[in-house]
């Protein structure tokens, strides 16, 4: 089957087409030959080597969600989901290929209605974004901020607080254009990418996808009790005294706090992304895919991540 794989990591250019094996899934495992592949923010944190002391090494295969048709089961796994539509998260890589390995766990059947293309734009990206908002106490009312809107998890963190009854949603985008798009998923206000524009001053909430040198100054913008949510670090880590910041503001009683949807129960998990695929459905909330590309076009995909042009998400098709 064909993947691709990281072979030098940093540039996009590192990125290579390979021929390799069909894996055989394992025990409590599926096998999906993949109709549509999500290209994610940390496919590309990873690639970069922003993270290279966590055991990734070349021949890494990218990739953490794909959407298509299961076509063989691993021992203990009920065949009855052979031929099915799915969604599945594939863990921290192996999603760049053809066929894709996941934990019947990691799995979920895909609603009629709904394209293999839309589930891998939503299937991450809303449930982190609905999750973000539950951690940050998010109440009818509260004014947020969703900083990095303009990806799927900013789009769709605007989309639900707007529906959540927000008094205001804000957003940082690194275009008019694109803070125009993002008014018609519901924001109020668009700021620029360091926080200038025109909007509130403060906010009760703040959803954070981009992390960076940036963080210390936008946590600064929280209001009494504000809570900040970090569900990304797409701009790099911040300063390591960033905590300073939060200190020097000790009488506000602020709140930040990282987010991963690992430690979310699975059983509600599921749920609420088979409700937010729903959802989709009945044009609730939207799906937004800039562009679908062939598999060997990956590396063009990650160039144009590196290059902060993509609204929305970018899809892969094998």
């Amino acid at each position: 089957m064909k993947a691709v794989a990281v072979h030098t990591f940093g540039s996009p250019d590192g990125m290579q087409v390979i021929d390799t094996s069909t894996p055989t899934p394992p025990a409590g495992h599926l096998l999906i030959q993949t109709e549509a592949i999500g290209v994610g923010g940390v496919d590309a944190v990873i690639r970069r080597g922003t993270v290279s002391g966590s055991g990734f090494g070349p021949g890494y295969v990218p990739g953490s969600e794909v959407a298509g048709i299961v076509t063989k089961t691993g021992e203990g796994v009920d065949r009855i989901w052979v031929g099915r539509r799915v969604w599945a998260f594939t863990g921290v890589g192996g999603g760049y290929a053809e066929h894709a390995i996941a934990s019947v766990g990691n799995v979920v059947a895909l609603p009629e209605g709904l394209s293999t293309v839309d589930a891998v734009a939503l299937g991450s990206a809303a449930p982190v974004a609905h999750f973000a908002l539950a951690q940050a106490r998010f109440t009818a009312g509260e004014s947020v901020l969703v900083r990095g809107a303009s990806g799927s998890i900013g789009i769709a963190a605007v989309e639900l607080a707007s529906r959540g009854g927000a008094g205001s949603v804000t957003v940082t985008a690194s275009s008019a254009s694109r803070g125009e798009r993002l008014r018609g998923y519901g924001a109020t206000h668009v700021l620029d990418r360091d926080g200038n524009g025109e909007g509130p001053g403060l906010f009760d909430v703040i959803i954070d996808i981009v992390a960076g040198s940036a963080l210390p100054r936008f946590i600064e913008r929280l209001a009494p009790n504000g809570r900040m949510v970090l569900v990304g670090v797409v701009a790099g880590y911040p300063p390591s005294d960033f905590g300073m910041t939060l200190l020097g503001a000790f009488q506000k009683s602020l709140t930040l706090s990282t987010f991963s949807l690992d430690t979310v129960p699975a059983a509600d998990r599921d749920r609420t992304r088979i409700e937010l695929f729903d959802a989709a459905v009945r044009g609730d909330i939207h799906a937004v895919v800039q562009d679908v590309l062939p598999l060997d076009r990956a590396a063009d995909a990650h160039r144009r991540m590196d290059e902060g042009t993509v609204f929305g998400r970018l899809v892969l098709r094998p």
